[in-house]
C-alpha cells in the first residue's frame, strides 16, 4: 500500500505540473506578445520623432572659413522663416560678409557686401520675440535697431548663452530679439570665425581685419545633404 501511496502522490504532482505548466506558457507568451506591441509602439513613436525632426527647413551657410547646417524654428517663429527663406531663395545673402564678431557675444551677418556697401531690402518684418524661443549659444535670431519692428535681412549667431536678448513681457524696452533658428552642425567653424581679429572699418566696429564671407546659403535638400567641405584654416 506505501507503494500505490507514493504513486498516487506522484502522479498528483506530475498532474499539477502539467496543469500549472500550460497555464505558465500561456503568461510568457503573452508577455512575449506584449514586449513584441510595445517594442512596436516605441518604434513608431521613435519614427514620429524622426519625423517631427526633419519637417523643419535646413540649410547649409558656407563661409570662407568653412559650412554650418542650421534648422529654422518654421513653427515657433513662421513670419521670420518665411522672410528668411524668401531672402535665401533670391540668392540675396550670397558673398555677403559677417560685418560684426564679438567673441564673447554674437557674429552678425546679412547685411554688407565685401566692400562693405549696405544692401537693399525689403520691408521690415513683425517681431517675433515673444514666442518663448531663448538666445542660447548656438542659435540665431534677427537683428534689429532700437525699434522692435525693424528686422530685416540681417541675423545674428549667438556664440554665447545672451539671456540679456531674450523677450521680457510687459516691458516695451526690453521686447527681444527673435529667435528663429539654430546651428545645428558645425558649431565649430562658428567658434573659428568669433575668433578672428577685428577693427573698425567703415564707421562700424568689430568688423573682421580679414573678411568672412558667407559664400552662399541653400536649402540642404538643393545640395544633395553631402557632407560638409573640411573647414578651411
Amino acid at each position: 500500500m506505501r507503494w500505490l501511496r507514493r504513486a498516487n502522490a506522484c502522479a498528483f504532482l506530475f498532474g499539477a505540473f502539467l496543469l500549472n505548466g500550460p497555464v505558465k506558457a500561456d503568461e510568457e507568451d503573452k508577455s512575449d506578445s506584449q514586449k513584441e506591441t510595445a517594442k512596436e509602439m516605441e518604434a513608431e513613436q521613435e519614427g514620429q520623432e524622426v519625423e517631427k525632426q526633419h519637417k523643419n527647413p535646413r540649410l547649409v551657410m558656407d563661409t570662407s572659413m568653412g559650412s554650418f547646417t542650421i534648422e529654422l524654428f518654421q513653427e515657433e517663429a513662421p513670419v521670420t522663416t518665411e522672410n528668411f527663406l524668401r531672402y535665401v531663395d533670391e540668392g540675396f545673402y550670397d558673398n555677403t560678409v559677417f560685418h560684426r564678431v564679438i567673441e564673447d557675444f554674437v557674429i552678425q551677418g546679412g547685411g554688407f557686401t565685401e566692400s562693405m556697401e549696405r544692401k537693399k531690402t525689403r520691408q521690415a518684418i513683425r517681431n517675433e520675440a515673444n514666442n518663448g524661443l531663448k538666445n542660447r549659444r548656438g542659435t540665431l535670431s534677427m537683428a534689429r535697431t532700437n525699434h522692435p519692428q525693424s528686422a530685416t535681412s540681417q541675423f545674428f549667431i549667438n556664440v554665447e548663452d545672451n539671456k540679456s536678448l531674450d523677450h521680457v513681457p510687459g516691458i516695451p524696452s526690453r521686447f527681444g530679439y527673435a529667435v528663429f533658428a539654430e546651428v545645428v552642425e558645425g558649431m565649430d567653424v562658428v567658434d573659428r570665425i568669433r575668433r578672428v581679429k577685428t577693427t573698425t572699418k567703415g564707421g562700424l566696429k568689430d568688423v573682421p581685419v580679414e573678411p568672412v564671407i558667407l559664400r552662399s546659403v541653400r536649402r540642404a535638400e538643393d545640395e544633395g545633404e553631402a557632407e560638409l567641405p573640411a573647414a578651411k584654416d
